[in-house]
């Protein structure tokens, strides 16, 4: 049974002794050593640690790109640990928003389709895909170039796009995966208030980042050494 708050709610996710092992040659790699952690609606997390720390792993696990090796993951209070390839994917595609360092937009289709593509994949109609892709270009300030393709478009709207692309089936959880590693100071801070933002209105945000300024943003820093959480802080309002 999956816990629920003292305020009511139930955690978006729950990690309870978690591992992640591979075998390296004769070696077993600890990538994610019993990890228990539970993170609430609402909150924005930091991921940080060392390379080789483990939190690349954390996010894979998170995302539903890869199963534990042991342990229970609960998903907005459904168990996730044990489903399918297909039922994983459909978790993926409806209830967890990516964005990416490298954008992964396609390069043949416009800002809007890139947005959209994650409705066409849901079968949702052509005129529901056009209301939400307009308020999510809104939401991100680019409504004057959702009909450029990427290469007409800067690293900060690249991204900008990437993260409508992700909010646009209204997940449960946003992960970001360093995503401000390919733009330059100016185009990482306005990155940065548009998380400030959708954290205000009210996203649930997992980043993984090295940058400590980007850290100390979040409201809550986990630190991952040897495959393990080292430390776990909510810093003050």
């Amino acid at each position: 049974m999956s816990e629920t708050r003292p305020d009511g709610r139930t955690p978006v996710i729950e990690f309870q002794g978690i591992h992640r092992t591979f075998v390296m040659g004769d070696q077993l790699v600890r990538a994610v050593d019993d990890v228990t952690l539970s993170v609430r609606s609402g909150e924005f997390i930091a991921v940080m640690g060392a390379s080789g720390s483990g939190k690349s792993t954390l996010m894979n696990l998170l995302g539903c790109l890869d199963t534990p090796t042991a342990g229970v993951y609960r998903l907005s209070g459904r168990e996730v640990s044990g489903l399918s390839d297909d039922a994983l994917a459909e978790v993926r595609n409806t209830q967890i928003g990516f964005v990416f360092q490298t954008f992964n937009l396609l390069p043949r289709l416009t800002a809007r389709q890139n947005i959209e593509l994650p409705l066409a994949y849901a079968r949702v109609s052509s005129t529901e895909r056009a209301e939400r892709s307009a308020a999510m270009l809104r939401l991100v300030g680019l409504s004057d170039r959702s009909d450029h393709r990427p290469h007409q478009l800067s690293g900060g709207q690249r991204q900008r796009v990437a993260i409508a692309r992700a909010l646009i089936h209204r997940p449960s959880l946003l992960l970001a995966d360093e995503p401000t590693g390919n733009l330059d100071s100016g185009t990482t801070t306005e990155i940065m208030e548009l998380f400030d933002q959708l954290h205000q209105e009210g996203n649930t945000i997992v980043m993984v980042t090295h940058d400590p300024d980007i850290g100390a943003r979040a409201q809550r820093t986990i630190r991952m050494r040897d495959g393990r959480v080292e430390e776990d802080v909510e810093h003050a309002a």
